[in-house]
């Protein structure tokens, strides 16, 4: 009986554990919150070039809260759209909207209610940049990209790009100071980054993104020609990554381990043209997160140091 009494009090406090874990992989999912931290990671980088370093603590509060709210509202918007094209992909067919884990009606209006709230905060703070660079971001990913351009264009990745370019800026917007070199040529590198990241995970899952007609570049065109044009991309990245060195609030201490990403990057990207496995895709669009990681962990550093 003991045993039996023991036995249900562990599952008992197991079952709320489970529950709390689902739970959290369940938000992780649906809000994307990778990709948000990414993007948050990028405003921060905006906002430091911007201030050459010192931003206050009440505008990175500002930036934190809002980017955060407008990134993952816009996030569970795209899941909201594409829940029919997911449905169709073994990559996505397990997310929360697609299983019905979450009430899609429900999903839409918290997700709208970030996007929305996120400018309106903003704009309460009295800053209508950053309202405006948080809202531009958002209408690209979700009307540009998402609604747009995924399902009928080649090119949409590739201008869907421009809503990390919106998130740096931002960052420059937070700090009053949105069109500074630094934070432009930063946000140039996220659009030129955005098709290496993309594309290599479309030619990973060449199939996937076939089945659900997607005309992603990898689907309508050669893996060979796909990959030209992602080493064009690296190129340019990596161009821009050495070019960012030269900001004031910069220098040795950034261009350094940058230097070294730029050479592993093209490397990498060289070597997938001359042997594609979609294994090795993956690996490029691994290459391609560390590399953007590389670059803001330098541009935090080397701008507060």
């Amino acid at each position: 009986m003991s045993m039996i009494t023991r036995t249900g009090a562990h599952s008992a406090v197991r079952a709320p554990a489970q529950n709390r874990a689902s739970l959290l992989s369940t938000i992780v999912v649906l809000f994307k919150l990778r990709i948000v931290l990414l993007l948050v990671f990028a405003s921060v980088g905006g906002a430091l070039l911007a201030s050459h370093g010192r931003p206050t603590w009440g505008e990175l509060g500002l930036l934190l809260l809002t980017g955060a709210m407008s990134a993952a509202g816009a996030s569970a918007l795209n899941q909201y759209i594409e829940r029919g094209h997911d449905g169709l992909m073994k990559r996505t067919a397990r997310r929360p909207l697609v299983t019905g884990e979450v009430n899609a009606r429900a999903a839409l209006i918290v997700a709208s209610g970030l996007v929305v709230g996120a400018s309106a905060i903003a704009l309460l703070a009295g800053n209508p940049a950053l309202a405006f660079w948080l809202a531009l971001g958002a209408f690209i990913y979700v009307g540009i990209y998402t609604i747009w351009l995924k399902p009928r264009s080649v090119l949409n990745v590739v201008i869907g790009g421009g809503a990390g370019s919106a998130a740096v800026i931002s960052g420059g917007a937070a700090v009053g100071a949105w069109a500074d070199p630094g934070v432009l040529i930063l946000a140039a590198l996220l659009f030129t980054w955005s098709p290496i990241h993309f594309w290599a995970l479309a030619l990973a899952y060449r199939k996937d993104y076939g089945r659900a007609g997607v005309p992603m570049l990898p689907v309508v065109s050669s893996p060979g020609r796909s990959i030209f044009w992602m080493l064009t991309h690296a190129v340019m990245t990596g161009l821009f990554g050495l070019l960012l060195a030269l900001h004031s609030a910069l220098g040795w201490l950034y261009l350094a381990p940058v230097a070294l990403a730029t050479v592993w990057l093209l490397r990498e990207s060289v070597g997938l043209l001359s042997s594609y496995t979609a294994p090795r895709a993956m690996s490029i669009f691994k290459v391609s997160n560390i590399y953007l990681s590389v670059v803001l962990l330098a541009v935090t550093v080397a701008s507060v140091v």
